[in-house]
């Protein structure tokens, strides 16, 4: 439990907000001694942040934190730590609860804490509450933050589905409060977002020990890298499927920019990482949820790196290029993973094989790749 001097410190995130509270209030009535910490950025637009601090008897402290460059979540992050430092130096105090408001994603805040680790706070664990029955509805909603009032600022434009997405694939722990209407198709696609999770009823006396299971920030990060992402494998089960779908054979980048539209609408998730023609040396990451689609670079490939450079990769990365290595073309390729009830396996394997380059094309060579259409430049150079 808590070590001297040090205050433990277990993140509760997720949009579904009322399995939630109700994993916060297991958690208090499981620890003896703990804390919980809300900061409510729903009074963002009033220019405050509100912060409420209880235990399990009620409310200890109320107070505000103005807004930081007009984000709700930079509020948080500054008046987060000296708060639970201020917990830190309550001897009784056994472990503090970070309940996130609806849309802060976890990562963000667990970073947060993790940079202040020392003398005074310790993160254990990361848990996201889950309603089974809400999994799908969640992830299918394209609907700007915005639109549901849960932005984190004025410049949030991230949406329910992949906001929702990164809360699920991050947590190493989800903890369910299942409801009527949970079933076992829920539970299928709940497994095969993240089938590395372990998955804890919210009723369960395990929550208060995995509060203080240990939590690893960099390994997290690894985990959700998409050069070295711990992407689902294959599985079919109660009507949800995943597909892997991994090619060896660049992109034709005007053709799949012609199918991106039915591609990130083919599954409730996909994401993954790919290869332009006409970009060989850029790694691109592929998210998507709510029919809405992220594509960005994230960073270089191995291959097209100097030896020298290899050094300063870390070993973690290097291993994940060893597995994807191609004679010809290093680490460069296709892998792209789908997860949806009801998906249309072959019609997604079939378009995505459309996309890439024919053997007349591929036969021209990189520098014949140079010269096709530069269709993702407005997606990819965009200021």
């Amino acid at each position: 439990m808590r070590e001297e001097g040090r205050l433990p410190v277990v993140i509760v995130a997720g949009l579904h907000a009322d399995a939630r509270r109700h994993v916060v209030d297991r958690l208090l009535r499981a620890v003896p001694g703990s804390v919980a910490l809300h900061h409510d950025l729903a009074t963002a637009g009033e220019g405050t942040v509100r912060r409420l601090v209880r235990d399990v008897s009620g409310v200890l402290a109320s107070g505000e934190a103005p807004l930081v460059n007009d984000c709700a979540c930079c509020a948080l992050r500054e008046d987060l730590i000296p708060e639970l430092e201020r917990l830190a130096g309550h001897g009784p105090v056994r472990l503090a609860i970070v309940e996130l408001w609806d849309s802060v994603e976890p990562k963000a805040m667990a970073e947060v804490v993790a940079a202040h680790s020392g003398d005074d706070l310790t993160l254990t664990n990361v848990i996201t509450a889950v309603d089974p029955a809400l999994v799908l509805p969640y992830l299918a909603n394209g609907d700007d933050l915005a639109e549901a009032g849960l932005a984190a600022a004025a410049t949030d434009q991230r949406t329910v589905g992949d906001t929702w997405a990164r809360q699920l694939e991050y947590a190493p722990v989800l903890a369910l409060m299942d409801s009527e209407d949970a079933d076992e198709h829920d539970h299928a696609l709940l497994t095969q977002l993240h089938p590395t999770a372990r998955h804890v009823d919210a009723l369960s006396g395990e929550l208060g020990q995995l509060a203080f299971a240990g939590f690893d920030v960099e390994a997290a990060a690894t985990a959700q890298h998409p050069a070295c992402a711990l992407l689902p494998q294959e599985a079919d089960e109660a009507g949800v499927t995943t597909l892997v779908w991994h090619r060896t054979r660049p992109f034709h980048p005007e053709r799949l920019y012609q199918a991106l539209e039915d591609l990130c609408c083919a599954a409730a998730r996909s994401r993954g990482r790919f290869w332009l023609a006409d970009r060989p040396d850029t790694l691109l990451a592929w998210d998507a949820a709510g029919g809405a689609l992220c594509v960005e670079g994230a960073g270089p490939w191995l291959a097209s790196l100097p030896d020298a450079a290899w050094e300063l990769v870390p070993p973690v990365r290097r291993a994940a290029a060893a597995l994807d290595w191609h004679p010809e073309h290093g680490d460069r390729c296709q892998h792209l993973v789908f997860t949806s009830p009801g998906l249309d396996r072959s019609g997604i394997e079939q378009l995505l094989d459309s996309c890439l380059l024919t053997d007349a094309e591929y036969a021209a060579g990189p520098k014949g790749w140079q010269r096709l259409p530069a269709a993702f430049d407005s997606l990819l150079d965009a200021a």
